[in-house]
């Protein structure tokens, strides 16, 4: 994103866009938990009535993606089926189950003059996002939003813009039907990329936004923002296999991490394997690799160990730090469990880190030396999501460290109030 000055039309639409938002955001900080969870049972219901329609209109972006060379890992990330919004709808489902966190007392106690004090959840007001190639976020931000009592202005990016079209109609139509303002749902795709440069630069109307996308969006994002920011996602994931770590369980791990789905940010780009271990693991592990078609780029010691047939190149320095998104995976041998955490801090990009071990003590100084949203010790990386955490859909996966961190669910998308219960006092 660049600072090219904004058309004013396009400035004065946002800005108009952004302040219908904020005022459907006072209707929704007060609505009832009931009004809410109706909201989100009529979304979910229209959107599975509509899943042709929206099919239709993802096939248009899938057409033009794949016309623009689009990567197999974004293209699937984009693609939309009547089996995905039918999981979509039923997260919606998942949220309206879920306590109302508006409201919600974090603590609270009576002072020695006799006040009581309490803190309580409110909603942020106006969430803004900017996205690309997931129209499925469209989905969530919105019942995400609703349900923490805020509204959401989206920004969805070119690649996604039929999908996201149709979906945010499908959205604002569901709401009217249970009398919630349309309003608390809006898109500006139609005013590009100067529309998101003011939606960057609303503060005052719009009082959070969250990047999600690949590193040049977020870090664009982040740096010229003058709405406060919530940096997400991008996902330079390591396995580390340990010395005593099971060759069956090591497989099926590093597998899952790496090709369940490869265009998602919680998907393994390296792999580190104990020395001990790599006679053992090694061989059946990049096997297993190969034969889902991925490329190995190794360094010489785990090299030596590539079956016959595999694509095997040789790592370079940019391979420990790219974020591959593909059927790609940086594969090292190191010498013990410090040298994969000194690799691993260099590297990371804070996102999701898994250990393969049967060695406690191995696990535990694993999870408490790394700097990471999160740790999987015998477990996929995949499994960072805030549906697999319980939390329904997820706005992102915050990678910094201030008020969110991990899968952001409704929590995260509230702040808090002080209230102070006096009986006439004054401060002496």
């Amino acid at each position: 994103m660049t600072d090219t000055a904004v058309t004013p039309d396009i400035e004065a639409a946002v800005l108009e866009a952004c302040q219908r938002a904020k005022l459907a955001s006072r209707a929704l900080a007060t609505a009832t938990r009931t009004a809410k969870d109706q909201a989100l049972h009529a979304m979910a219901d229209a959107l599975v009535e509509q899943a042709p329609r929206i099919v239709e209109a993802n096939a248009k972006d899938l057409e033009r993606g794949r016309a623009n060379d689009m990567t197999p890992g974004l293209l699937d990330r984009l693609a939309l089926t009547n089996e995905r919004i039918g999981t979509i709808a039923e997260a919606l489902r998942y949220l309206a189950g879920l306590p109302d966190p508006v409201g919600e007392i974090k603590r609270g106690s009576t002072l020695a003059n006799g006040i009581r004090l309490v803190q309580k959840a409110v909603p942020m007001g106006v969430v803004g996002m900017i996205y690309e190639a997931r129209p499925n976020v469209t989905v969530d931000a919105a019942g995400l939003a609703l349900k923490s009592g805020n509204a959401a202005v989206l920004r969805g990016g070119s690649a996604a813009a039929n999908s996201n079209e149709v979906i945010v109609a499908v959205v604002q139509d569901a709401l009217d039907s249970v009398g919630l303002p349309r309003d608390a749902v809006q898109s500006i795709d139609a005013y590009g990329r100067e529309g998101a440069r003011v939606l960057m630069n609303a503060r005052g109307l719009v009082d959070v936004l969250v990047p999600r996308g690949g590193r040049d969006l977020i870090q664009a994002v982040v740096r010229d923002s003058t709405v406060p920011a919530i940096e997400t996602g991008e996902g330079n994931c390591h396995v580390y296999l340990d010395a005593s770590a099971p060759v069956e369980r090591a497989v099926s791990i590093v597998v899952n991490s790496k090709t369940h789905r490869v265009g998602v940010c919680n998907a393994a780009e390296t792999l580190l394997v104990h020395k001990d271990a790599a006679q053992e693991v090694l061989p059946a592990v990049l096997a297993a690799l190969a034969a889902e078609g991925v490329t190995l780029h190794a360094d010489p010691a785990s090299a030596a160990w590539a079956p016959e047939g595999a694509t095997v190149v040789a790592a370079t320095e940019e391979d420990w730090a790219t974020e591959y998104l593909s059927l790609d995976i940086a594969v090292k041998v190191v010498d013990d469990i410090e040298a994969a955490i000194e690799h691993i801090s260099r590297y990371s990009t804070g996102h999701t880190e898994a250990i393969v071990t049967d060695d406690i003590g191995a696990a535990d100084r694993f999870v408490s030396r790394l700097d990471t949203a999160a740790v999987m010790v015998n477990a996929s990386t995949r499994f960072t999501d805030g549906a697999e955490f319980g939390l329904g859909a997820e706005i992102g996966i915050s990678t910094q460290k201030l008020h969110a961190r991990g899968p952001m669910g409704l929590g995260e998308l509230t702040t808090t109030t002080w209230i102070a219960y006096g009986d006439g006092h004054v401060r002496p």
